[in-house]
């Protein structure tokens, strides 16, 4: 409702439900009147302005529809999850937002004309016309990239700029998404999590904006491969001026019993045996190539769990990024970050006072002598999992930034004079760093 706090989406397999943020500490729930209760398993959701408007709308991606319910079983027999391809996608849906509340445009706009098992979406400006995307996850089924037209439609573009399926040709198990840029060029990658047997796939941005599947040539792959992922973030965890990347993993298909690696809890129960897996982290050298990182986080990665979404946050507002995982079946897990010999920090909010409050949508860069490094300003990435629009940048041994530019979502572009690190400042459109939410 752009009143500058936080209201709260929570996605249902059945009615989704919108709770008003009432700056008082607690919530009031305005489904009803929102208009956008609906009734199908839905998964992740994305909040972006696609209208110009200033108002925020909505994107909800849903899954499958479970009736008629079906009894599915593993190779030896045994009860076990039932796959997507034993039921039918359905829709994802559009909602405008038009000051009272959502209006559904799923049909007009092109969202509702396929049927697919969506479980991940981002939303951002892919293609540099100031105008917001769509970028879906989806589970078996070819991913789109849904370009807006700006008359109101969508175009699935998700073949044409190649991330619909991975450089086979094959389409995946598209769980989760990360969206960023990790090589150091300005442009924007994603990387989407996937089914054990299949690797996480990396998509690099190059300069015709196309997304090209560089998993092997990064990394990422062989180390995937073992495990199904879902959550995912990339983030500067060591604040060395690269993105590293964090995993949340979990099976979803009964397997041997999960054999724990030194130092983890024991999983005691049924359900985390037959399906619990570890963690992934990996470090980026600063040129785009990730190195596995877990003997040196074990209490990260060694935490065997059936683990779902995943968010990176400063939880204890000591500069670096902690991280927050999600399990099915058992408690949340906060990790701290505690690794040695971190660089330096520095934290952004943006303000606009015309157009949608936080700016979602926009690229923040800054550079530190000859570096430029960017980020997008994004409500919700990763799978079933959102935070605030801050932007960190981890800035290695520089003590501030010497310049900071800003692409807000309308396309204005605006450059700001540089600030000291290891602190937090808001740019306000049209006039710079200062104090203020």
């Amino acid at each position: 409702d752009n009143d500058g706090d936080l209201d709260l989406l929570v996605t249902n397999d059945g009615p989704n439900r919108l709770y008003r943020n009432n700056a008082d500490g607690t919530f009031s729930d305005i489904t009803q009147s929102a208009g956008i209760q609906g009734a199908r398993w839905s998964t992740s959701a994305a909040f972006c302005d696609i209208d110009e408007d200033g108002l925020l709308d909505l994107y909800i991606a849903n899954y499958v529809t479970n009736e008629p319910p079906y009894a599915c079983a593993s190779g030896t027999g045994e009860p076990d999850y039932c796959g997507p391809n034993a039921y039918r996608g359905v829709p994802d849906r559009l909602y405008r937002n038009n000051g009272t509340g959502f209006v559904d445009i799923s049909v007009v706009s092109g969202i509702a004309q396929t049927a697919r098992n969506a479980l991940g979406v981002v939303c951002f400006d892919f293609d540099g016309d100031a105008r917001d995307d769509f970028l879906v996850a989806n589970d078996g089924e070819r991913n789109q990239l849904w370009m807006n037209e700006g008359d109101g439609t969508f175009v699935d573009r998700g073949v044409r700029f190649g991330i619909a399926t991975n450089i086979e040709g094959h389409t995946e198990a598209s769980m989760g998404i990360a969206f960023g840029d990790v090589d150091g060029d300005l442009r924007l990658d994603a990387l989407m999590t996937h089914l054990g047997g299949e690797t996480n796939t990396l998509y690099l941005a190059d300069p015709l904006g196309m997304l090209l599947d560089a998993s092997a040539l990064s990394g990422v792959g062989f180390p995937s491969v073992a495990d199904t992922g879902f959550g995912v973030a990339l983030a500067d965890l060591d604040q060395d001026a690269d993105l590293d990347l964090a995993v949340a993993n979990g099976r979803v298909q009964r397997g041997a019993d999960s054999t724990a690696p030194p130092g983890s809890e024991p999983a005691t129960d049924t359900f985390r045996r037959l399906y619990a897996e570890p963690n992934l982290l990996m470090v980026n050298n600063g040129r785009g190539w990730f190195d596995e990182h877990c003997e040196a986080s074990p209490v990260f990665c060694a935490t065997t769990e059936v683990s779902r979404g995943l968010l990176t946050a400063d939880i204890d507002a000591d500069g670096d990024l902690d991280i927050l995982i999600t399990n099915a079946n058992g408690p949340a897990r906060l990790y701290r970050n505690d690794i040695p010999d971190k660089g330096n920090w520095l934290r952004l909010r943006l303000a606009d006072p015309v157009l949608n409050r936080d700016a979602i949508g926009a690229t923040v860069r800054v550079r530190t002598g000859d570096t430029w490094q960017a980020r997008p300003v994004v409500h919700a990435t990763s799978y079933l999992s959102g935070t605030d629009a801050q932007v960190h940048f981890g800035l290695g041994p520089a003590l501030a930034v010497d310049e900071i530019e800003v692409i807000w979502p309308d396309g204005a572009r605006e450059r700001f004079p540089g600030v000291a690190a290891n602190h937090s400042t808001v740019i306000h459109k049209g006039a710079g760093p200062g104090d203020g939410v």
